[in-house]
């Protein structure tokens, strides 16, 4: 998803745009199951990022105008008004959350059998109501909100989930026990430039990596062969099934629950109670 469409693709790589798009999208999608027609007010979607605790309405008001420039979210007039203007998410973001949506139901398709994805294949309207549902749940979890060690470090760093990703990606299957696992011979400033990064702050980001002992180099810092951290990647394990936790909680319940914005998550979706589920 990155590769094709890296602005947008952006907007999920940090934690905190990460959680506002989704309160956003939720906007959305609750209107179209509602059967209302889609577009709400500016000022309507900053008090909802700014009553979650998410981001002060400046953080919030700088990532809508951002979603506007790179026409994710369109601006119309308000019919009832057209002195007013009203916000639609475009259909390339939309295409986007689908695309997000089918990843994750294959995944646990995978991990734990099921037919989620061709379920969703067969009727993809469910995404209006178990988008928000989802948004609902990461919301509620402490262990999404707030990460903890070296993948708290990048989920502050832009196109840092990517950044995140694509060192797990690179990894050669070894046992889980491993101490180190070698990604292969980085260039910091190919890096960078990959994830259009400066090259300084994400060598700090990396620094601050090493010196928690999450990863190191095997010759010359920056150009020579990197290695993961058993620690790093239970971290990134743990993040990683919350979320996918959160997900097929969401889509479990849509079979039992006609209105999801009334689906009881649990105060803590965390790490432990995913272990113990």
């Amino acid at each position: 998803m990155f590769a094709q469409q890296p602005r947008l693709s952006a907007l999920f790589a940090t934690q905190q745009r990460w959680l506002m798009s989704h309160i956003v999208l939720a906007m959305h999608f609750n209107l179209i199951a509602a059967g209302r027609p889609p577009g709400f007010g500016k000022t309507q979607a900053l008090d909802a990022v700014h009553g979650s605790g998410v981001a002060s309405r400046n953080t919030a008001e700088a990532c809508i105008n951002e979603l506007i420039r790179y026409s994710f979210v369109q601006q119309t007039a308000d019919p009832a008004d057209r002195r007013r203007q009203r916000l639609i998410i475009a259909p390339v973001a939309l295409d986007a959350i689908s695309g997000w949506l089918q990843i994750h139901f294959a995944t646990l398709d995978a991990m734990a059998g099921g037919e989620r994805l061709n379920i969703y294949l067969r009727s993809p309207d469910m995404i209006a109501h178990i988008q928000p549902a989802i948004a609902k749940g990461l919301l509620a979890s402490r262990a999404v909100r707030v990460p903890a060690g070296t993948f708290s470090l990048f989920t502050w760093l832009d196109n840092g989930g990517a950044v995140m990703d694509w060192l797990i990606a690179a990894m050669p299957d070894m046992p889980a026990e491993a101490e180190r696992v070698p990604v292969g011979t980085v260039d910091i400033t190919d890096m960078a430039a990959m994830f259009g990064l400066s090259r300084t702050h994400l060598s700090r980001k990396l620094k601050q990596a090493e010196d928690l002992g999450s990863m190191g180099w095997d010759g010359r810092r920056g150009r020579s062969g990197l290695w993961v951290s058993r620690t790093f990647r239970r971290e990134y394990d743990e993040a990683q099934a919350v979320k996918l936790s959160i997900i097929d909680h969401a889509f479990a319940a849509l079979a039992t629950h006609k209105d999801l914005a009334t689906l009881p998550f649990p105060a803590e979706i965390s790490p432990e109670k995913v272990k113990h589920a």
